[in-house]
Order: structure tokens, then sequence, then C-alpha cells
């Protein structure tokens, strides 16, 4: 599938100061974008319109989050994926890296399975994360309660990655059993951040 110039021109624009995309990488990428356009008319994958802001909002800030995890996590479970994210930039942008994206939702998860058909470092599993018996070596998450990810820690992993806004996290700091490193700090404003953790304990 041919990539428009524009899709590949907003990657490229905002995430050259972090990140070296190739051109394989990046028709994966947009792979994922056009599929989930097509199916965002007849279900509910996203809010966010598509054009430029989706491309910043869904993948610059997975990939820039993706470029900030720990290089000695092999298996990652994406809790409460969704429409993919961070999961899917994460395999992408990490084709080393076994990628569970874990989606309760029945029609998002044929979604997810559908989408990563190219991936071999991905697998879907359709499940509630309570209900998870294996174990990974980190967990993420974007839009779902920080607090019920970090409630699986370390049940299910020992550190855990999360995309939340500075209130959010603010919160989470009374979790004893997590030792937090600092946030780093979205660049698309929202006082949004990146928050990585570990089991103290």
């Amino acid at each position: 599938m041919a990539v428009p110039d524009w899709f590949a021109e907003v990657l490229y624009r905002e995430l050259s100061a972090w990140i070296s995309l190739s051109h394989d990488q990046v028709v994966q990428l947009y792979n994922h974008y056009s599929l989930l356009d097509r199916w965002n008319k007849k279900m509910n994958l996203t809010s966010v319109a598509p054009g430029e802001e989706a491309v910043i909002r869904h993948y610059c800030e997975s990939l820039f989050f993706a470029a900030h995890l720990e290089n000695n996590a092999s298996s990652i479970a994406d809790i409460g994926s969704g429409a993919g994210f961070p999961g899917v930039p994460i395999a992408i942008l990490k084709p080393t890296r076994k990628v569970t994206l874990v989606e309760s939702n029945r029609r998002k998860a044929v979604f997810l399975r559908e989408a990563t058909r190219s991936l071999a470092n991905v697998s879907v599993v359709a499940q509630r994360a309570e209900e998870l018996s294996s174990v990974f070596d980190s967990l993420v998450a974007r839009a779902v309660s920080p607090k019920e990810v970090v409630a699986l820690i370390p049940r299910l992993a020992p550190k855990i990655g999360l995309m939340l806004g500075e209130d959010d996290f603010l919160e989470l700091q009374s979790s004893k059993h997590i030792a937090w490193s600092e946030p780093i700090r979205l660049p698309w404003g929202d006082r949004r951040i990146c928050v990585f953790g570990q089991c103290s304990t």
C-alpha cells in the first residue's frame, strides 16, 4: 500500500529528534492507520478525526513512548489496547519485542487481530486483564484507568509504563510498591506525560 506523502511527513517532522523510522515501518504504521479509518466508520475505535491530529495523538505519542521504554523488556502487555495504542506502534518500532494486546471488548479484539496479521511479534488476547495468567516483563497502557493497571503489578509484570495526564500521576505516587522514574512530558501539549515504574517490594 502506497503511503501518502503527508502521513510520512508528519511522522518524520514530529519524531526526528528521537526516532529514525525506516520506510517499511512507515508503511506498517500507515496500514494500521488506513484500516483504523475504515473500521472506525462502523464502530467506535477512536473519537479523533482522521488526519494530522490523529497521526500525532495516536502514532507519534505512542512511538515517543516506545522510544523511552527500557531495552531489557522483551515481553510487553498493552492493557486495554483499544485500537492498538500504544501496543501496535511499540511492536512496529521494536520488532524484537513480543507484544500482547489485551482487549476485553470482542469487536475491538477482532479489529486488532485483523490489523496485526502481518506483525509476527504481536498477539491479541480477548480477555479482561484481571483474568490473565501469563506473566510479562512490562505492562503498558494509555486510555485505561491508571489505578487499575497499577493494581496488576507485580502479579502480571514487575515493570509498568503509562501514558497519562499529570494530575492522574499525582494520584499514583502514593503507590508504595512501585518506584517511579521521573515523568517525561509528551512534546504535544495537553499536560500529558510518560511515566515508568518498577516493583519495589
